[in-house]
């Protein structure tokens, strides 16, 4: 089984703000090659670093629907490459066989049980991000990196 794990959980610098999450277990994973990096919000075109972006109005299952947008701070709407990136990631999932993906917490792309509010205030609300709303809605399994000892325990 290969896994698909967000690449900055693996020591890249691709967050918003150029920097890491890095998880050593994932990295390990990575080296050893039974996890394949990926990044939704570069494959949708977007750059590092970058403006900070939040879902306003829903959480990525909205976003799917139309009915919630995806925008940075000063009001520029981000949607498109968000949705993009989720598209490029479920191919790339697919790709490679991969039935779980580990994918960065609180993330508008990435969170699996949470992501912020959309009213950049640092509050959190449960919720899914654009890309792991997509996985989930394609029978793939999204896990965050708090949840990776659970999975490595059933590998």
């Amino acid at each position: 089984m290969v896994l698909l794990v967000s690449s900055c959980l693996a020591g890249l610098e691709v967050r918003y703000n150029g920097t890491h999450s890095l998880n050593h277990k994932i990295q390990e994973l990575v080296r050893e090659g039974k996890a394949m990096m990926v990044c939704p919000e570069l494959l949708g075109g977007l750059s590092t670093p970058r403006d900070p972006a939040e879902i306003i109005g829903g959480d990525g299952e909205a976003v799917l629907n139309g009915t919630a947008r995806v925008r940075v701070e000063s009001g520029i709407d981000v949607t498109e490459p968000f949705i993009k990136g989720a598209y490029e990631t479920l191919k790339k999932a697919q790709e490679v066989g991969a039935t779980t993906v580990v994918l960065k917490q609180n993330s508008p792309s990435c969170g699996s049980t949470h992501i912020y509010n959309g009213e950049f205030s640092n509050t959190k609300i449960p919720g899914y991000g654009v890309t792991a709303a997509l996985l989930i809605r394609n029978g793939i399994k999204v896990i965050s990196e708090e949840s990776l000892a659970d999975l490595l325990e059933t590998l």
